[in-house]
């Protein structure tokens, strides 16, 4: 059974645009019946309304046993900053925001290779991130954290896990998984999305048909 709000972020995904149906060229060359694009939300509202989404799923995943939330530059800067901030208000506990920065700043204070709160000998970090098809932000930023100081990377919360196959038969959540010793969670899963929106009617026979296929094609071993 589905929490009531992986329901609300289903809802919202859609409301937002972040989650279309149709015929998408991904990345990777699939042709895909569904495309999630994280950079749809971009009002005052919607990014407080994710923070507290992903606060949600976080504390729901992981509790309240961390210190820091990393979010990989670009995109995951300012998902780390609006759930900071709603983690804050939902459960009255400060969390820091850290970010790598893609060039290295060689002046100002606040020089060096990050941004946000600097990282800490025995700090615990959940990384943070909009959707991993492939993994590969993780292969530049989990060297980077762990480099940084004595740190333990207590998991990855992405908001749409797409239960592809990665580079293998796995999903790229469960690489990651296999391959930084790390848990790994989503907000929602897409088989949750799907079986959600068929109940709603929201997704017809057809488009139910050509998801169906393109998971026989592309869907990761569970």
């Amino acid at each position: 059974m589905m929490n009531s709000y992986k329901k609300e972020f289903v809802d919202f995904m859609l409301e937002s645009q972040a989650l279309k149906f149709g015929d998408f060229t991904l990345k990777s060359g699939r042709k895909s019946p569904f495309f999630m694009n994280a950079g749809a939300y971009v009002t005052g509202s919607q990014l407080r309304r994710l923070g507290e989404f992903y606060a949600r799923a976080i504390h729901d995943k992981y509790g309240d046993d961390f210190d820091v939330l990393f979010g990989p530059a670009y995109k995951g800067i300012p998902i780390a900053v609006v759930t900071a901030a709603a983690y804050s208000d939902l459960y009255n506990k400060e969390i820091r925001y850290c970010s790598d920065r893609k060039e290295e700043k060689d002046h100002g204070a606040d020089k060096g290779s990050f941004l946000g709160s600097k990282l800490q000998d025995g700090d615990r970090v959940i990384m943070i991130e909009d959707v991993t098809t492939s993994g590969k932000s993780m292969e530049e930023t989990v060297p980077k954290v762990r480099g940084a100081a004595d740190v333990e990377i207590k998991g990855l919360m992405v908001s749409l896990n797409r239960q592809e196959k990665g580079k293998s038969e796995q999903s790229a959540l469960d690489e990651i998984k296999d391959l930084y010793g790390f848990d790994t969670a989503a907000i929602v899963a897409m088989d949750e999305v799907v079986e959600y929106l068929t109940e709603k009617n929201v997704i017809d026979d057809e488009l139910a048909g050509r998801i169906a296929k393109y998971y026989e094609q592309y869907g990761a071993k569970k």
